[in-house]
């Protein structure tokens, strides 16, 4: 999973998440919309890896360091559970099973309980309506992201209760910078 140090681009985004962090200010559900390698799944690791930090760093990230980093690092985590789906889209069942009723256990070991959902768009409508009321009447600790390349594919109640955060493609400049200077890559 990545810090937020380590993501190139998205700088509105990223500040808007740590801002939050800071002040105690999370909401309980986001879409994080994009193209594919806008880095969606990199903000969705940050940000989960920096709720769930014992030692978060005076910038709002993840220390890295502490047991919790190291085990969302390593995808053992007790408190982050993707939501996964065996066919073309995400079902009911897979909504039911993976999120609806496991969102009522508190978390293990953190002060938040993340769900991260890569194929939002891949919902059914009926997978979406039985996330409705989940995400209408969230538990405190709970955050679900909802990782998407088309939130308009998403119902337009799930939209107007999540916050939702586009991501931009990133500059060509950005990557080349990047490669040079954080992989010591020739121009």
């Amino acid at each position: 999973m990545a810090n937020f140090k380590d993501i190139i681009g998205q700088d509105q985004i990223k500040k808007h998440l740590q801002d939050g962090i800071a002040k105690g200010n999370i909401s309980h559900a986001y879409i994080i919309n994009g193209e594919t390698g806008s880095g969606r799944k990199l903000l969705a690791s940050a940000l989960t890896k920096t709720l769930l930090c014992e030692n978060r760093t005076d910038d709002g990230d993840a220390c890295g360091v502490c047991k919790s980093c190291l085990q969302t690092d390593s995808g053992n985590h007790p408190d982050v559970r993707f939501i996964t789906h065996e066919k073309a889209s995400v079902s009911v069942d897979d909504i039911r099973e993976q999120l609806v009723n496991d969102i009522a256990i508190k978390p293990y070991s953190s002060e938040y309980k993340v769900y991260i959902m890569p194929d939002a768009n891949k919902m059914t409508e009926q997978a979406q309506n039985a996330l409705l009321k989940t995400i209408e009447e969230p538990p405190a600790y709970a955050v679900i992201l909802l990782l998407t390349e088309n939130y308009q594919s998403l119902l337009e109640t799930i939209q107007s209760r999540c916050v939702i955060l586009n991501t931009k493609p990133l500059e060509k400049n950005s990557i080349k910078e990047y490669l040079i200077k954080t992989l010591q890559m020739e121009p």
